[in-house]
Parts: structure tokens; C-alpha cells; sequence
């Protein structure tokens, strides 16, 4: 019988022939985000932007639950503003 995980942020994902796609940087109402890039380069959309003039972003995480932002380097255990657990919080660019 095999058992489910439930997805975090990190966590590699594969396809069903068992290639591996990428990590999951973030979660919206419809699913996950995936990143096939490394480091935190990789957590952005920094990547999907080269080429086009579109200016500087900051990489920070965000609240999926109330919308709350704060600094990537010190991703809190769960959201200050809410309370909403970890597993709420995913990367995010703010320009």
C-alpha cells in the first residue's frame, strides 16, 4: 500500500515515468509552482525574466493565507501576521 506525502516547499517532484521535474518553490489555489533551477536564483522568477527589460526584484516569501511578506533569509516557522503554518508560505518576487 503506498502512502501519500503531502507537498512542501523544496520538495522534489517527478513525472509519472519517475523523471524528475523540478522543486516546488510555491503554492496558489490551483497547485504548486516548480523550479528546475538551483539556489535561491531558482526560488525566483528572476530566471523566466532574462532577456526582457523588465527592472530589479527581491526575492521574499509571502503569506498564502493573508498575503504578509518579509525577508527570504529568515523564513519564519509560520506566518506572524495569521498564524498560518509553514506550508502556507512560498517564495515570491517583489519588484
Amino acid at each position: 500500500m503506498a502512502t501519500e506525502t503531502q507537498p512542501t516547499v523544496g520538495m522534489t517532484v517527478y513525472a509519472e515515468d519517475g523523471t524528475e521535474i523540478g522543486r516546488i518553490r510555491g503554492f496558489d489555489e490551483d497547485g504548486f509552482f516548480v523550479t528546475t533551477r538551483e539556489g535561491l536564483a531558482g526560488m525566483s522568477i528572476e530566471h523566466e525574466r532574462a532577456g526582457h527589460e523588465f527592472g530589479e526584484a527581491e526575492l521574499m516569501w509571502r503569506c498564502s493565507n493573508c498575503g504578509e511578506m518579509g525577508d527570504i533569509e529568515a523564513i519564519p516557522d509560520s506566518c506572524p501576521n495569521c498564524g498560518a503554518e509553514r506550508e502556507q508560505l512560498y517564495y515570491w518576487t517583489e519588484d
